[in-house]
């Protein structure tokens, strides 16, 4: 019988009637029971979170900062055993899957010791002005699937130092990770102050628009991002959302091809290429453009694709059905449509697991559907380009704004490209670099507003400014 795993609602460890299945991607075996929540629980955790905030926004930040990075060491002193149910439940490999839970401890420890301090407007004869940040109360957190455990914390890290207390909605798909730490954090937090709940998709517009819930902080698609902010308009709602992302990487003629080849890999394939910021449409100039995209295929064909707890693996399954079916669909186009492979391709129908072999396509046109959506997968499109102003008007032509990269021998000129891509994040010679002292948040549709950095702690607050006249009237 798999486990079952709890909720963590106002302190206390919370199961349900109802439950749903969590589905391990590497052989579609269940491994744990989780409770599906609705309304009821929902308003439970909601008026938990509203108490807990009356005194938890006036709880010193010094104090509010230490439970923090007491929550993040609980986190990174349980890390094998978080990390091995995260690729349980995601099938990122062991390696990529530990990456992740102690890049969530480090993240959250780190974005606690930032402080949003008054800022002094006017300090004249006539009159004092500052502002000040104040919480903006109950935040209701809604998780994807390929980073849980990173999302989650990136959410009740910097909505606790702000005063705010949470919800959170873990992806069905894979809350397992997230539920331990629950029950690890249990007796950390505050009783409301970190409100765990799992359910049916059908939960997120529960959330959107619960009534007293103050703010939404979402991580996913553009197309569930919309939706959001339909919901959260009814009650004029503060909103947070990083959403999808087309990204590209320009790979300039200086490049190094030793160096470069498997750096570019792996920015597609990390996670098997289930990243927002993944490098999705690559572009290599023309001179370089054969013995890149040879020495990328070469390495590819090193990289073994498989269950993420056996070792060696380096790419593992796609995660859920749905988005499985969806990655074949665009392979199968591009091979409806005559485009060259140069590795993978062939989806083995056969066995269990959502297993997608590494595939990459040589030279796609532009409006390929390869090229034009966002694949969430492990297939990477390879084009030439010859101009760099060429290159550039062909990486912004995308209704998406989320990162890029550039690749060169010389940073100066990297940096100049990179300042005209229409993105929020851009890499020059490195990628999937984020750092919890620098504002990360998408232009275009892939969202707005930021998450880390004070920008992101901002997201959490309002603006109050006080004025006091020096003259005042007696």
């Amino acid at each position: 019988m798999p486990k079952t795993y709890p909720n963590l609602i106002d302190g206390e460890l919370v199961e349900t009637a109802a439950t749903m299945e969590v589905l391990n991607p590497a052989n579609e075996e269940v491994i744990g029971l989780v409770p599906s929540c609705g309304e009821a629980e929902l308003d439970r955790a909601v008026a938990a979170a509203r108490r807990a905030f009356k005194t938890w926004s006036k709880t010193p930040i010094e104090e509010r900062r230490a439970v923090i990075q007491k929550m993040a060491k609980v986190i990174s002193d349980n890390h094998e055993e978080l990390y091995r149910l995260l690729t349980s439940e995601q099938g990122k490999p062991h390696e990529q899957a530990k990456g992740e839970i102690m890049g969530a401890a480090y993240m959250a420890g780190s974005q606690a010791t930032l402080a949003l301090d008054d800022v002094i407007n006017e300090d004249s004869a006539a009159r004092l002005s500052r502002t000040r940040r104040v919480p903006v109360g109950v935040v209701g957190g809604i998780v994807p699937w390929n980073f849980p455990v990173m999302m989650a914390m990136q959410k009740i890290a910097p909505a606790m130092l702000s005063g705010c207390t949470i919800v959170l909605k873990p992806s069905p798909f894979t809350p397992l990770a997230t539920l331990r730490i629950a029950e690890l954090i249990k007796d950390v937090a505050p009783a409301g102050v970190v409100n765990i709940i799992t359910g049916e998709d059908s939960l997120g517009p529960l959330i959107t628009g619960h009534p007293d819930i103050d703010k939404i902080t979402f991580t996913g698609s553009t197309a569930t991002g919309k939706k959001i902010m339909e919901g959260a308009s009814k009650d004029l709602k503060r909103i947070t959302l990083e959403l999808g992302g087309n990204d590209a990487s320009i790979v300039l003629p200086d490049a190094d091809v030793s160096k470069v080849a498997e750096q570019l890999f792996w920015s597609s394939f990390s996670n098997a290429g289930q990243i927002c910021v993944a490098a999705k449409r690559v572009y290599i100039h023309e001179d370089i453009y054969d013995e890149m995209s040879q020495a990328i295929a070469d390495y590819a064909r090193t990289v073994k694709v498989g269950d993420g707890s056996e070792q060696g693996t380096g790419v593992g399954p796609i995660q859920n059905k749905k988005q499985f079916d969806r990655v074949c669909e665009l392979i199968e186009d591009a091979k409806d449509n005559g485009y060259k492979f140069l590795v993978g391709g062939d989806v083995d129908p056969s066995g269990s697991g959502y297993y997608v072999p590494i595939t990459i396509i040589d030279n796609p046109p532009e409006d390929a559907r390869i090229v034009a959506e966002e694949q969430f997968g492990p297939v990477m499109p390879l084009m030439k380009f010859s101009t760099e102003a060429e290159v550039i008007e062909r990486a912004n032509n995308s209704d998406y704004g989320l990162a890029g990269a550039v690749w060169t021998g010389d940073p100066e000129k990297g940096v100049r490209i990179a300042e005209q891509l229409e993105t929020g994040t851009v890499w020059v010679n490195e990628y999937l670099h984020l750092s919890p002292f620098a504002p990360f948040g998408g232009h275009k549709q892939s969202g707005f507003g930021a998450e880390y950095g004070l920008e992101g702690l901002k997201e959490f607050t309002y603006a109050q400014v006080i004025t006091v006249k020096k003259d005042a009237l007696v």
